[in-house]
């Protein structure tokens, strides 16, 4: 084993389970933790794509939970009008402390949407989608995964996510890559404008996954966490 690996680089999740039909797996810190994790995913990904997420969060002193949403991964379809509880009861799974939420396009809409019913003391928002574009995306057959598009629609189309960012204020990081043709910059530009107090790291460049896999920027987001939950 190379020797700049740690424990936390390859140590297996400390728990993987079933709540409510949602599959999860659960990182926990070796002492008590600072706070807990949800971490969020997008449209057509699945809680594996994260464990690197949940590892640096582990050694950081953070319990990080991600979980399949419906109809991803090995949690049964189809996506319904249970997205935002489904947030909450995920959250369930971590120890007593204070929670934070990050999310990445579909997973950073739901962050922030999310944010008030789950008690977030902090989100991490990273190139979040809107409702629109992602009820258009299922209407369409764009994405693979199966979706209630009934239930959903009043989630997607009247979630006020400016309101939701603007009540968060400080406690919101927003993360967004001028590059990305999937979600445009715009839309986090136009976030920020409504809450002004939220953090904004703008990243030149890369593209819609980008951000998810520098290491830099993903430190970066721990440490905002951690200060902003310790």
């Amino acid at each position: 084993m190379p020797s700049s690996l740690t424990r936390d680089d390859v140590a297996p999740p400390d728990e993987e389970g079933v709540r409510d039909g949602l599959a999860y797996t659960l990182f926990l810190p070796d002492g008590p933790p600072i706070g807990g994790v949800v971490a969020l995913h997008g449209a057509d990904s699945r809680k594996e794509n994260h464990f690197d997420w949940c590892r640096e969060c582990r050694a950081a002193g953070l319990a990080a939970v991600v979980f399949d949403q419906r109809g991803h991964g090995a949690s049964p379809g189809p996506m319904d009008g249970r997205m935002i509880e489904d947030v909450a009861t995920i959250a369930g799974v971590l120890p007593d402390a204070p929670l934070a939420l990050r999310g990445s396009s579909m997973g950073g809409f739901l962050a922030i949407a999310a944010a008030a019913a789950a008690g977030a003391q902090a989100v991490v928002a990273i190139c979040p989608a809107v409702g629109p574009l992602l009820l258009a995306g299922m209407r369409s057959g764009r994405f693979a995964f199966p979706a209630d598009t009934a239930a959903l629609e009043p989630i997607l189309l009247e979630a006020d996510v400016d309101a939701a960012a603007d009540a968060l204020a400080d406690r919101l990081l927003l993360m967004h890559a001028t590059g990305d043709d999937t979600v445009p910059v715009t839309h986090s530009d136009a976030l920020h404008e409504a809450a002004p107090r939220s953090r904004y790291v703008r990243v030149p460049g890369g593209d819609h996954v980008s951000i998810q896999h520098d290491p830099e920027l993903r430190g970066e987001a721990i440490r905002w966490i951690v200060g902003r939950l310790g």
